[in-house]
């Protein structure tokens, strides 16, 4: 193969990893002052993306002393099932928890992300949502700070570029009269003696 037809072109979709983040104080600590917010950096594709304390040692860093010095990392990769370029996060902190969607992650342990996920540690909220492009070297991020917590908003689980199982119908919840079923259509099988009805 032609060595030119491997390169990427300038005119290849980069996929944009945006992360939108949220702390309680950011607003009276300055805390993404060092982010670069509302503009997209291009980033290396086989160089791990940093964010921690330690602007020395990570791509991105946070202006907060409660923050690890590495916090975690975000490493891009392909796989043979899908096309696109994806990302899995690592727990760099030792001595901070970190969960994704829920999920706790322990120190050094990664997890494929799916195309939108919600990162949380300390009181750090950071909503992962990845926008597919073409380009396999490189990808950009966009940093966003958002007003109110990300996690009022509801995250998938299913894990990106793979089949899902159909979805199973939602059962209705069994009730405390032991009805299962359309509670509008009939009346509770049982009733609590201690209620007066009116007849």
């Amino acid at each position: 193969m032609n060595v030119n037809q491997t390169l990427e072109t300038e005119e290849d979709l980069l996929t944009c990893l945006r992360i939108q983040v949220h702390h309680p104080q950011q607003n009276s600590r300055g805390l993404f002052r060092l982010l670069p917010v509302d503009r997209r950096t291009t980033c290396s594709a086989d160089d791990p993306l940093r964010l921690g304390r330690d602007s020395q040692s990570c791509t991105f860093a946070l202006e907060d002393p409660r923050v690890s010095r590495k916090q975690l990392a975000l490493h891009a990769y392909r796989s043979a099932r899908c096309p696109d370029l994806l990302f899995c996060v690592q727990n760099l902190s030792q001595r901070g928890r970190m969960s994704v969607n829920g999920s706790a992650l322990g120190y050094l342990e990664r997890l494929d992300l799916p195309d939108k996920a919600l990162v949380r540690f300390g009181e750090y909220q950071l909503l992962l949502s990845r926008e597919p492009g073409e380009a396999k070297a490189s990808f950009e991020v966009e940093f966003e700070v958002l007003n109110v917590p990300p996690s009022r908003e509801t995250i998938p689980s299913a894990p990106p570029c793979r089949e899902t199982a159909p979805s199973v119908p939602s059962m209705t919840p069994v009730a405390e009269t032991g009805y299962l079923g359309d509670q509008r259509s009939a009346g509770p099988l049982e009733v609590d003696e201690s209620l007066i009805y009116d007849s």
